[in-house]
């Protein structure tokens, strides 16, 4: 293939193809406006408002049933609001979390999303990439793939370059030049040129599609399920009853059946599935917007959970921007030259010999970095190439010279390249002291060799050649400068931070100090392997750096972190790091420099390989758990009230408060509350310095559970009250003009004080969350409406209420705001307390 086609597509070729075929995606089922309608309208609470609008228009009030309808549709509108909101965070997630690509266009290689690919691109494929489009192979060096999703056969077939026109073939079949969309590389590397994109892949014309952002339950939702049956069999039960109760005490059914119906619809919290689902959906948009992305919406519910964070070292704490520091050879250190070659020598032979042990279409910084060092890199490709592996650190790399002896170039760890040369005892001393003296500078550091062979007879492992070593290579790898600080969150919060690195140990502890961590006593791969399983649990309690680490061993560490009780999130980027990121409570895959199987195993991909990412997302996990139960405390709070004032009336002989358009108009106040108000609050000024939530801690544990009865009984004892006063001093109109209007001005006051937490309840007025301001202004001036304006006064069965009744109207909302702020201190002085006895006690 000539050089120039080895160029790609030019970035105008691929608008103008992309703009022709469209995107390299396959259609997405697409969810109708009248499938959304229908499933919203057969929710319970819709279908006992209908039932209740129903029975007005056959008792021929109409101006009552059709406001009612009006406050159903004004109820599906908000609903219809919520599920497109949610519906498309979660759209931007899936395309976010789309397969991307390697290509080459322009000359250059570039990585882009998977949807932008077209017919033409030349595609650059490497181990745990998932293939995104259909192509054939133009160059190959051990490239197997698994294609067991298109033909259900779990083994990997070998693939080879094209030669001419190739035969047509099927998926499945060994040592073709085809590849097919969403097949995983498995070994190997290669360059394809994209034949088919999108429908027109094998995978599209079978209609299979990849899996995205799971719909799957959570705990949470599942937990929800279980209390909302209980509620709904307990709710109908108790409004037969009362239902009953008020025909038998007055003879008139259809009323006493409205009743039954409002009592039903006060004790059915529908809210907790909306909750249930936006938050979680909007939070794992704002977490995308921190460079967090979330394949698992699961996953959200632990982030606050966190006990330790395990993290790479290589372009997670630092930049992965690598340079030559510093050079060994000869017995003498030496720095490079700012913008000017190497002088001839020792020196100058080693970064020949480095460049020439990397590829030389190189992606990874490192090997960069040894190019821009050597000079340019050779134009053809190596004779034979022997890669790292777990059981020695070390590649090597045979170039054919046009001589019958191959020029032969091996680089890797100190230790691994050390053997490879069978260096005398005094030689490996020499190296190890060279190796230590440049780690402990912070900079990463390779060993380099270089030996010759008959071309024709070239061994069959790396430890077959007779190498001479050449001396060491120092590169530095800059500290991230946001690290430091993140770490220090990270130990305010009560998370211990683990740095797990393949590197040199002595780098690594350099490296951890900088960042803020404890850098003595590391834990060695070496030393791991040795320890039993209960030694290593003991080891890993105090352990901040573990180097040398192998992905295998990955997957060790975080089962003793487990065993311990802690709470793991493991970062990965590998083919290797999968299992680990499997077994972690909290997967978290590379999005720049990760492999596709790290992505799909992991339970959230950091867009910007970033530590202080993953401490901004563990941040914003603890705001939406939080928000979460505000707002299901607010729910549970809500209806205490409501349902007891549907229900005290029937027990006490009083005319009917609440019929279903009066709670109709109360949950448009719940639900923008809901899904706006709590939703946006942000996060709490203590909430990184609280340590992580306890395993296996209920959304609403028995404390959260007390403190909603008590604010919901605060706001029953006032409502009660004020309706027991009017019943004694107004007319039957007035006074249900009044008690509703006290539960209105209390519903306000528990959206307020949930949100307070542990601040005082005044305080909320002036933060700088202004929804929960504009839901009460809202709230309000639709009351005054349903009081003073005629026509809908008399669908409400109101009377207007004058200065006095508004003066109690007021006073019976002071109440409720003391008592819910004597009920938040007290809350705030139980925690307290739990805080300092989970510090003194910390989960074993």
């Amino acid at each position: 293939m000539a050089e120039e086609e080895w160029q790609g597509l030019s970035s105008e070729q691929a608008r103008q193809r992309l703009a022709e075929e469209g995107p390299n995606s396959l259609p997405a089922p697409v969810r109708r406006l009248p499938q959304l309608l229908w499933r919203t309208a057969s929710e319970p609470m819709f279908l006992l408002l209908l039932a209740a609008a129903g029975l007005y228009l056959l008792l021929g009030d109409w101006l009552e049933g059709m406001v009612l309808l009006g406050m159903v549709g004004l109820t599906i509108g908000i609903t219809l609001f919520q599920e497109g909101k949610t519906e498309r965070a979660l759209q931007a997630l899936r395309e976010l979390s789309s397969p991307r690509a390697l290509v080459l266009r322009d000359g250059q290689a570039q990585r882009i999303p998977g949807p932008e690919l077209v017919r033409g691109d030349l595609l650059l494929l490497a181990e745990g990439d998932r293939v995104a489009a259909d192509a054939v192979l133009l160059r190959a060096s051990g490239l197997r793939v698994d294609e067991s999703l298109l033909t259900g056969e779990a083994w990997a077939v070998s693939k080879q370059a094209a030669a001419g026109v190739p035969a047509p073939a099927a998926p499945g079949g060994d040592n073709t030049p085809y590849l097919w969309s969403g097949t995983l590389v498995l070994e190997g590397e290669g360059v394809a040129r994209v034949s088919a994109t999108g429908v027109r892949t094998e995978l599209g014309k079978i209609g299979r599609s990849l899996q995205g952002i799971g719909a799957e339950l959570s705990p949470l939702q599942r937990q929800s399920q279980r209390m909302i049956r209980l509620l709904a069999v307990g709710g109908v039960t108790v409004s037969l009853l009362v239902g009953l109760l008020y025909g038998w005490r007055s003879g008139a059914w259809m009323p006493a059946i409205l009743a039954g119906i409002a009592l039903s619809m006060s004790l059915l919290p529908e809210e907790f599935p909306v909750i249930l689902t936006v938050f979680p959906a909007i939070g794992a948009w704002r977490l995308a917007r921190a460079q967090v992305l979330t394949r698992r919406l699961p996953a959200i519910e632990a982030l606050g959970a966190i006990s330790v964070l395990c993290t790479d070292k290589t372009g997670t704490l630092t930049q992965n921007r690598m340079r030559v520091e510093q050079l060994y050879a000869d017995g003498g250190f030496m720095a490079p030259p700012a913008g000017a070659p190497l002088p001839a020598g020792a020196c100058a032979e080693l970064a020949r010999f480095a460049a020439l042990a990397s590829r030389q279409r190189a992606s990874d910084p490192m090997e960069q970095a040894l190019h821009a060092l050597a000079g340019p890199a050779r134009q053809d490709s190596p004779l034979r190439e022997y890669p790292l592996s777990p059981a020695l650190r070390a590649m090597t790399m045979v170039w054919d010279d046009g001589t019958p002896a191959a020029t032969v170039a091996a680089k890797g760890a100190p230790e691994a390249i050390g053997a490879l040369c069978r260096l005398p005892p005094a030689d490996m001393a020499q190296l190890r002291a060279a190796a230590d003296q440049m780690a402990a500078q912070g900079l990463r550091v390779l060993a380099v060799a270089r030996a010759a062979a008959p071309a024709a007879q070239l061994p069959a492992a790396q430890d077959g050649f007779a190498y001479t070593w050449l001396g060491l290579v120092g590169l530095a790898d800059p500290l991230r400068p946001e690290v430091p600080a993140a770490v220090a969150q990270c130990q305010q919060a009560g998370i211990r931070v683990l740095m797990i690195t393949g590197d040199y140990p002595p780098t690594a502890a350099s490296i951890a100090r900088q960042a803020g961590l404890p850098g003595q006593g590391v834990l060695s791969g070496d030393t791991l392997d040795a320890l039993d399983e209960a030694a290593l649990r003991q080891a890993l309690a105090t352990a901040s750096v573990c180097a040398r680490i192998s992905p295998m061993q990955k997957l060790r560490i975080v089962q003793a972190l487990k065993a311990n009780g802690e709470v793991v999130a493991m970062t990965g980027d590998g083919v290797n790091d999968a299992p680990a990121l499997k077994a972690a409570h909290v997967g978290i895959a590379m999005g720049q420099r990760g492999t596709d199987v790290a992505r799909e195993a992991a339970a959230l991909v950091l867009l910007d390989d970033n530590f202080a990412s993953i401490v901004r997302g563990i941040r914003l996990g603890r705001r939406i758990f939080a928000n979460m139960r505000s707002a299901m405390c607010y729910v549970l709070a809500i209806h205490v009230p409501i349902a007891g004032m549907a229900l005290l009336p029937a027990l006490l002989g009083w005319p009917v408060l609440l019929y279903p358009m009066h709670i109709a108009f109360l949950e448009l106040i719940i639900d923008p509350a809901c899904s706006l108000a709590f939703e946006n609050e942000g996060s709490d000024a203590q909430a990184m310095r609280r340590p992580p939530r306890r395993v296996g801690a209920a959304l609403l544990a028995w404390p959260t559970v007390l403190r909603a009865l008590l604010q919901g009984g605060v706001a029953l004892l006032a409502a009660a009250l004020a309706y027991a006063w009017a019943q004694a001093e107004l007319p039957a109109a007035t006074a249900r003009a009044t008690g509703f209007s006290v539960l209105v001005l209390a519903n306000l006051v528990l959206i307020f004080s949930s949100l307070a937490r542990r601040r005082s309840v005044l305080a909320q007025f002036t933060a700088s969350n202004r929804l929960p301001l504009l839901v009460a202004a809202v709230a309000l001036a639709t009351l005054l409406l349903v009081l003073y304006l005629p026509p809908l006064a008399a669908a409400f069965q109101f009377g207007a209420l004058g200065l006095r009744e508004l003066g109690v109207v007021l006073a019976c909302g002071a109440l409720c705001l003391a008592g819910n702020e004597a009920v938040n201190r007290a809350a705030a002085l139980v925690q307290r307390r739990e805080a300092k006895g989970h510090h003194e006690h910390p989960q074993a």
